[in-house]
């Protein structure tokens, strides 16, 4: 019986250049579905086999990046038991209420260690896949693009990898499935609430609050091939990839949405349980930990973040 008061992921909310040309990207390249629009102008979207309103809010601003990762808990109360938890910690907190963002209750908003905004909510509208839920079959219809099933992680860069490892372990339940560490400093904390590798991923930068990326979730290695010649189609700044991850053992793909915030399309990883001992990797593997077959890093992969 799993009795982690925090389920899944739930939605990033990140800041685009330009709003029009970065909706082109997420809903003809990436295959997001736009479910809303509120008064501020900020832009809603949804993977195709996501029931909730949204894994993904947009806002034009005049940098990118991230304004926040959101994750959804069990319940009302372990929303309040955690904000408690929280402050008691010695973590500020700020409630927000229900309905500032369409089709979701009150959510309760704390930065990491990291410099990272994180926000923790109970309640969002379903929207619903596109299918019945009675012989509802295998895959809508009509989808876009590369067209992930959902939204899998993030991963966040800046200061303080160990702290934020220790706050997401201590209060919020989370497992440690993965590490890397340079002697006795930890450099990379790959964080589960779910029986993923990893839902969010903590990496040492000298900066503080950094998208290295969000990552959608496909079903194969030929998605993630299919989806290498999507983004050549259609122009897409491409990274790296595709190829594979040894830490998550994960099939990737790298490229940028027009805002340069990097995007992933990941398959594969091994199922995590509790039980699970955490994987080590040592720093002077690092090449071999982050791209397996290559074992070397792209010049870009750590010094280009939002």
């Amino acid at each position: 019986m799993n009795n982690k008061p925090v389920s899944r992921p739930g939605h990033v909310a990140l800041r685009v250049l330009d709003l029009d040309e970065s909706i082109n990207h997420y809903v003809n390249v990436i295959g997001l579905i736009k479910t809303g629009q509120d008064e501020q102008g900020r832009v809603y979207l949804k993977a195709w086999d996501e029931h909730d309103h949204h894994c993904l809010i947009l806002r034009e601003a005049d940098s990118p990046g991230m304004d926040c990762m959101a994750f959804k808990v069990v319940s009302e109360s372990e929303l309040k038991r955690l904000a408690q938890a929280l402050e008691d910690y010695g973590v500020s907190i700020e409630w927000i209420a229900a309905g500032t963002n369409l089709a979701t209750g009150e959510r309760v908003r704390f930065t990491a260690p990291t410099g990272h905004v994180f926000e923790l909510y109970a309640h969002k509208d379903l929207y619903g896949n596109g299918m019945p839920t009675t012989n509802p079959g295998v895959q809508a219809k009509n989808l876009k693009g590369v067209h992930p099933s959902r939204f899998d992680h993030c991963a966040l860069m800046g200061e303080g990898v160990e702290a934020s490892y220790r706050l997401f372990k201590d209060i919020l339940g989370f497992d440690l499935a993965e590490q890397v560490l340079d002697g006795e400093t930890m450099m990379a904390a790959f964080m589960s609430c779910s029986n993923k590798p990893h839902d969010v991923a903590f990496i040492f930068a000298p900066d503080k609050g950094k998208l290295h990326h969000m990552s959608f979730f496909v079903e194969s290695w030929a998605q993630v091939l299919s989806a290498a010649d999507t983004i050549a189609n259609h122009d897409v700044s491409h990274e790296i990839g595709p190829t594979r991850h040894g830490i998550t053992r994960g099939e990737t793909l790298y490229f940028f949405d027009p805002s340069g915030n990097r995007n992933e399309v990941f398959s594969g990883g091994y199922i995590w349980y509790s039980d699970r001992p955490t994987l080590t990797w040592t720093a002077d593997e690092l090449p071999r930990a982050i791209f397996f077959t290559e074992r070397k890093l792209s010049e870009t992969f750590f010094n280009v973040m939002t």
